[in-house]
């Protein structure tokens, strides 16, 4: 059974404020920052201020800022890697807003790299017919976009939580967003289990790439927005598109846990996937080649590894020279050079991981989310502008276009002021936080890149064998088994979604039924909570 309540003492303090943004990825500090001049924030994060994502992301922002693209060009390149399924309106919205939002995010303090005439430097990715990729200490983006962000929340007098992971949404009697619970660990004041009560509850969490053995996100990142969300009966779609990064650093057979990126730019500036022959295989599979739509690649570089019986493929830049690679991507290969592998001088070992979830809790154009209060902006959402498929470097322009929409819409939102919080009620047991391996282990067994029914089918019964535990109360709270419960119930919904999709669309790879279906299947998956149970429906929307 997947609790409906994570089992945690009574909250302890109580704090008010009027909006409570959850996370401090770009899309978390943008909506704070945005949202002050509404009312009192109280920003709140799992771990330090830049441990999310964010300051990870190495290839760039994507907006049309040159001279010779337009966001007409970026909405199409973002709807064909989005096989079908976008929100047209969505992509709209992101595209044609995010060339200014770049520009004020500048205006923050953020500082992109330059070309010689002092214009912004653009690269390419993959699924971009244009350069239109701005980025910043060559492959460091989102460290600079986190520092600029960072230094512009401490004059914005927005009260912030470090170490503390937020457990359940509080609701009125009407049913309402009215605050959170949330456990401040070891070096956080106040200690221990706590209360927000606010007008307005923000979801900016990040990801879930912890569900998998190896991911490129951080070990914070174990879906504890999209559970919340779930437990508190708001509807969550597309989680089946779990996008796995083509180019991740092979460390081995056996690496678990966070691994290092090798940014998709590193391609965009020529870099060649090759075999252990020199055979460039992505020529022929696309007409990119190596810069064609991530799950294009991904599955270009399982298939090239099943047929040679290899563990890995590998990025060759030797040609790209020395000079390059110092200035362009200093991150990178100082990571590469630290795991014994020079760049410079041989090819780099490459497999896909698990790096970023298309779908989460769905939103309107504005971040609202299906429950009343309750907004989703960042990686946590689905807001509709990645479809099937992420389209490169767009996630840090979402995160920013986004949370300026949330700031725009408050305003009205917060004269139905929520009313005084019902007291947490129908707590049920936790699993133990060894699943959180067993976990892991079943997902990137029978739910990773290659999947079909009856390995989706072996992950369910394994999965619910492991709910099944739950309802023992052996586990006591405390952060490591509320994670766990948190990927469990994540990985239940993935594999849900991903068993009743019977086509292979984007990043969703059936084996079993290898054609994209658009007469059945060109529509989104909805999955809630109810009835200590998950359901998951299909839509059976035409997107046009």
């Amino acid at each position: 059974m997947i609790p409906r309540l994570l089992a945690a003492p009574a909250p302890g303090w109580t704090v008010d404020t009027d909006v409570v943004v959850i996370g401090s990825g770009i899309a978390g500090l943008v909506t704070a920052l945005r949202c002050r001049p509404h009312g009192r924030v109280l920003l709140v994060t799992k771990a330090l201020l830049d441990a999310g994502s964010t300051r990870w992301a190495q290839g760039g922002i994507a907006a049309a800022l040159a001279a010779d693209d337009e966001p007409g060009e970026h909405l199409a390149d973002t709807l064909t890697a989005g096989v079908g399924l976008c929100d047209e309106a969505a992509v709209r919205v992101l595209v044609t807003e995010g060339p200014e939002a770049v520009r004020r995010l500048i205006d923050l303090g953020a500082e992109f790299d330059r070309a010689a005439d002092g214009s912004i430097a653009l690269t390419r990715e993959g699924g971009h017919r244009r350069r239109r990729i701005a980025h910043a200490g060559g492959d460091a983006t989102g460290a600079e976009i986190s520092r600029a962000l960072r230094a512009a929340l401490k004059d914005a007098d927005i009260e912030v939580v470090e170490h503390a992971l937020v457990l359940d949404l509080l609701k009125d009697a009407a049913g309402r967003a009215a605050g959170v619970t949330l456990h401040v660990m070891g070096e956080g004041q106040p200690g221990g289990v706590g209360a927000v009560r606010a007008r307005a509850v923000v979801l900016a969490t990040g990801g879930l790439g912890q569900v998998f053995s190896a991911t490129t996100n951080p070990d914070v990142s174990t879906g504890d927005g999209v559970a919340l969300a779930l437990r508190a009966g708001a509807e969550v779609t597309d989680l089946e598109f779990v996008q796995f990064h083509p180019t991740v650093l092979w460390l081995g057979d056996d690496a678990r846990g966070q691994q290092p990126l090798v940014s998709e730019a590193v391609r965009g500036e020529g870099a060649h996937l090759v075999d252990a022959s020199g055979t460039r295989f992505m020529l022929g599979r696309h007409e990119l080649a190596e810069l064609a739509p991530r799950d294009v690649v991904a599955k270009g570089i399982m298939i090239r590894m099943r047929e040679t019986g290899a563990s890995h493929m590998l990025l060759d830049g030797r040609h790209l020279g020395a000079r390059t690679w110092e200035r362009r991507f200093p991150t990178i290969l100082a990571a590469c050079r630290d795991h014994g592998i020079d760049p410079v001088t041989e090819p780099i070992p490459v497999v896909p991981a698990a790096h970023y979830a298309s779908g989460g809790v769905r939103t309107d154009l504005f971040g609202r989310t299906s429950v009343p209060g309750l907004y989703a902006c960042g990686e946590v959402a689905c807001t509709g502008v990645h479809g099937a498929n992420r389209l490169a470097s767009n996630s840090l322009l979402e995160g920013l276009v986004f949370a300026e929409r949330i700031a725009a819409a408050l305003p009205a939102d917060l004269g139905e002021a929520a009313g005084e919080p019902e007291p947490p009620q129908g707590a049920q047991g936790l699993v133990h936080p060894d699943a959180r391996g067993e976990i892991q282990r079943i997902m990137t067994a029978y739910a990773g890149v290659l999947r079909d029914a009856d390995g989706l089918a072996t992950a369910a019964r394994e999965l619910d064998r492991l709910a099944a535990t739950a309802s023992t109360g052996a586990a006591e709270p405390g952060v490591a088994a509320w994670e766990a419960t948190n990927l469990l119930t994540v990985a239940s919904a993935i594999v849900a979604a991903a068993g009743l999709r019977d086509e292979t669309r984007g990043s969703h790879w059936r084996e079993d039924r290898p054609d994209r279906d658009d007469d059945a299947w060109r529509g989104h998956l909805v999955t809630r909570l109810a009835g200590g149970g998950l359901t998951t429906t299909y839509e059976g929307k035409a997107i046009r």
